[in-house]
């Protein structure tokens, strides 16, 4: 029941991220439609895996800005901040499903210049995003919120990891791919297809990325379970980034995800 109320909160405060979150959402059904109705196959890996994964990834993020912008005081700041991450995460997704809908790859694919230009542009507004990122990051250090001190320091820290985890996505462009030691593609794990040959950044990027939902939800709980719930988060949200700097470790050593569990 929470879960409908939180959703329903975040339709009230913020209709565009909601509805644009929702749009993803529903894209994802379309897309996991397609995976078992069409066959075709890019690097060993149904062609509609890549745009659901990230279709299903957006949303949630759209749906985590669409909550914790609540907190803002702001209300020019946070519209501001509302469309320029919109129209960032639209132009990535158009430009993901356009390509899978082309048989090709979206990412570090430069085998044409209409490829490379896609490419391109899709990196260029996933740079604006993180500087949008990095812009909220430093309001909710600096600036004035309505949250008690847990729960400033939970989406402090779930930003800073967001941030983190860009750095991986910034590896995988300079290297244009996402394995190291091996080629991209390849045996992986199910459904995330993170390779179990060799080092893969995609895995560190993945959870790295989504401290921005753990840590928040940790606090959240832990609050009501303690009478020091401020001294957990800080401790949860240490260990979860020596995790994630683990996992960038393990991949550019060119170790498996599946090594982290023997380490």
């Amino acid at each position: 029941m929470k879960i409908f109320e939180s959703v329903g909160v975040i339709r009230k405060e913020n209709p565009l991220l909601f509805w644009v979150g929702l749009l993803h959402f529903l894209l994802a059904v379309v897309l996991l439609i397609l995976v078992f109705v069409d066959d075709v196959q890019l690097m060993g890996v149904n062609r509609w895996i890549k745009p659901l994964k990230f279709s299903m990834s957006i949303g949630l993020y759209l749906w985590t800005f669409g909550w914790l912008l609540r907190y803002l005081t702001n209300q020019r700041t946070v519209r501001f901040i509302c469309w320029g991450i919109t129209v960032c995460m639209l132009v990535e997704m158009i430009i993901i499903a356009v390509q899978a809908g082309r048989g090709v790859s979206s990412h570090y694919n430069i085998s044409s210049a209409l490829n490379a230009t896609l490419f391109s542009v899709m990196g260029t507004f996933i740079g604006i995003n993180s500087v949008l990122i990095l812009h909220t990051w430093v309001l909710f250090v600096f600036g004035k919120t309505t949250l008690n001190s847990n729960m400033r320091l939970a989406w402090q820290a779930g930003l800073f990891l967001f941030l983190l985890g860009g750095l991986a996505g910034g590896m995988m462009i300079g290297n244009l791919g996402h394995n190291i030691g091996v080629p991209d593609g390849g045996n992986g794990i199910p459904l995330l297809n993170w390779s179990t040959l060799g080092g893969d950044l995609r895995s560190a990027h993945f959870i790295t990325l989504h401290g921005l939902q753990a840590i928040p939800l940790f606090a959240f709980f832990i609050s009501a379970k303690t009478k020091q719930p401020r001294l957990f988060t800080c401790a949860f949200s240490i260990l979860y980034t020596l995790i994630c700097i683990q996992l960038h470790h393990l991949a550019l050593s060119g170790q498996p995800f599946i090594d982290f569990f023997s380490v």
